[in-house]
């Protein structure tokens, strides 16, 4: 967006108000930009804001859940269920990493709300469960993530039955091609729902359900379908007819590899490689990517989605955990320094203080004019995983799998 085009903004956003003005003033001069500072310092500061978010919400309906962040547009949103799902597994490991345990207790916060909001039938509310609001395949599956957490991080088994029934849900939902086109974001198929995917395969591996696994394995072979020859997604944006953010590149790139790891299908992992090592070479020298990219990697913005950066970190990371892949190591410190300049702590408790926007510069295209939970989740999770054996989320713990399932179904 253009100078010309910011100050003519819509309404909505208020840009004169003074806190607005001064954030987009600091990002338009580069004073926003600080110093690298330790991790332990841009982790607790990361960790406190998420703290604050779901703070936030005391006293509400949805009290428990993490505040979705902070706009221009609206202040404190209300809390988000799809990414207090997999907050919960950020909390948890805060936990043992900062000697915490109160963000357990937290974690214990949102697993509750979570469980009072699951529809009768498995599915989870879209959106911020007002009214109205519709089941998303993509949002449910996020929360899932966050009900394994529970299962193996705070010995729930209510969690447990709490994924499979929404992993049934899921399943009922799907096309005999493995693709999901009904109760999805816009009604139309996305890629990244292999993030989902892994939600489900993760479920059916901890419970047994063959059912629940072979879903999951249909829409991974769907998805390969939609790999270019560059290693780019189609349909993986949130509109037709756009290039996907780096966000969503990072949700299916993650999936990918997530399940091929589970499954020990090594077309899955090359697919992800693929992809995850093409940002890598489009990486520039201070660690910005582009906030999307069309076929062939070609940047489509001019603004970084901060967002999607930190997820493509810990993708990189754990190519490196899982397959030792060290020549990721520079790529990786650039994409943290970026990111960890661009935290904006000031020490206030100010909405901004120790979060991230959505996209550098604040007007970029993604999540413009905000401060989403979830950037700031993807941002902890991966200074955390710059600790060598320390994996978000970390590896279930299994039960006996029956014959069926460890043959492959």
């Amino acid at each position: 967006m253009t100078v010309s085009k910011l100050l003519g903004a819509p309404l909505r956003y208020r840009l004169w108000h003074p806190r607005h003005a001064r954030l987009i003033l600091a990002d338009l001069t580069q004073v926003s930009v600080g110093p690298e500072r330790d991790t332990a310092t841009h982790l607790n500061a990361a960790i406190d804001w998420l703290c604050r978010a779901q703070d936030k919400r005391d006293g509400q309906p949805d009290a428990g859940g993490v505040s979705a962040g902070w706009s221009f547009e609206d202040g404190w949103l209300p809390s988000y269920p799809e990414t207090s799902g997999y907050i919960i597994e950020t909390f948890l490991a805060a936990a043992e990493v900062l000697k915490r345990p109160d963000l357990r207790h937290r974690a214990e916060r949102i697993v509750d709300w979570e469980l009072s909001i699951q529809n009768p039938d498995g599915s989870f509310p879209g959106h911020f469960g007002e009214a109205g609001s519709r089941p998303v395949i993509f949002n449910t599956g996020q929360i899932v993530h966050g009900m394994i957490a529970g299962y193996v991080g705070l010995d729930r088994d209510d969690c447990l039955e709490a994924a499979v029934r929404a992993g049934e849900w899921m399943a009922a939902s799907q096309d005999d091609d493995g693709c999901w086109r009904r109760n999805v974001h816009n009604g139309i198929p996305h890629t990244y729902n292999t993030r989902a995917a892994w939600a489900l395969l993760r479920t059916a591996l901890l419970a047994n359900e063959i059912g629940l696994k072979r879903a999951a394995m249909k829409n991974l072979e769907w998805a390969l379908t939609q790999q270019t020859q560059s290693g780019w997604f189609m349909n993986n944006g949130f509109v037709p007819h756009r290039p996907p953010f780096t966000h969503t590149i990072a949700y299916a790139i993650r999936g990918l590899l997530e399940s091929g790891w589970l499954l020990e299908d090594e077309r899955l992992v090359v697919s992800g490689k693929r992809a995850a090592h093409a940002l890598a070479t489009a990486q520039r020298s201070d660690g910005w990517l582009a906030g999307t990219y069309g076929d062939g990697w070609v940047p489509q913005s001019t603004y970084c989605c901060l967002t999607g950066l930190a997820q493509i970190v810990l993708i990189w990371q754990r190519l490196q955990q899982v397959l030792g892949e060290q020549d990721l190591d520079a790529h990786i410190g650039r994409a943290l320094q970026y990111l960890k300049r661009r935290e904006r702590i000031t020490g206030t408790g100010a909405p901004e203080d120790g979060g991230l926007a959505g996209s550098f510069p604040i007007w970029g295209r993604y999540s413009m004019f905000e401060f989403p939970d979830w950037a700031v989740k993807f941002f902890a999770d991966a200074l955390m995983m710059e600790s060598p054996g320390i994996a978000i989320p970390g590896e279930a713990r299994r039960p006996a799998r029956s014959t069926e399932i460890a043959a492959g179904g």
